[in-house]
């Protein structure tokens, strides 16, 4: 007799979170979902730029691959630029790691990363839109009413380094 399992496997995502000082304060970039379950919504449906890890793939380097992919903003290349935020157990199960580094846009949005989705739902229809269709810096304060609630841990630890 043969058993199959199927395993379920976990789920990792490592994401950047770009942070600036302004007259003292802590000000963190984040980025507004796209699409239409967004379109017109804004407390909670903000992010840090992040996504899930290819195989093999070492974590601080999918960071930087997604910023990039998701905000055409560069991040630092030398590691010893980074804060590690650690990471957080979602209640879906998914990992999530983030890292923090110190660093300013331009404020033009460049992000080549695009999710197509059929919509509205059961019409054969695709649609194509940007993962993040705006994104800014927020005081802190401001960003926790923003980012879904789970990142409010990540920004604790940026607070207390």
């Amino acid at each position: 007799m043969v058993v199959i399992l199927k395993m379920k496997v976990k789920k990792i995502s490592a994401g950047l979170l770009m942070y600036k000082i302004k007259s003292g304060e802590i000000w963190v970039f984040i980025g507004h979902h796209g699409g239409p379950f967004y379109k017109n919504k804004d407390i909670g449906c903000w992010d840090f730029p992040k996504g899930e890890l290819n195989d093999g793939e070492d974590l601080l380097e999918a960071t930087r691959r997604e910023f990039k992919e998701e905000t055409g903003i560069d991040s630092p290349e030398d590691k010893g630029e980074y804060i590690s935020l650690g990471s957080v157990l979602r209640r879906d199960g998914k990992e999530v790691n983030i890292w923090a580094f110190e660093g300013d846009w331009t404020g033009l949005l460049m992000g080549k990363s695009y999710v197509t989705l059929e919509w509205p739902p059961k019409t054969g229809k695709k649609i194509k839109f940007p993962e993040l269709d705006k994104a800014d810096f927020f005081p802190i304060e401001k960003a926790r009413e923003k980012v879904w609630p789970y990142l409010n841990e990540f920004l604790d630890r940026l607070e207390d380094f």
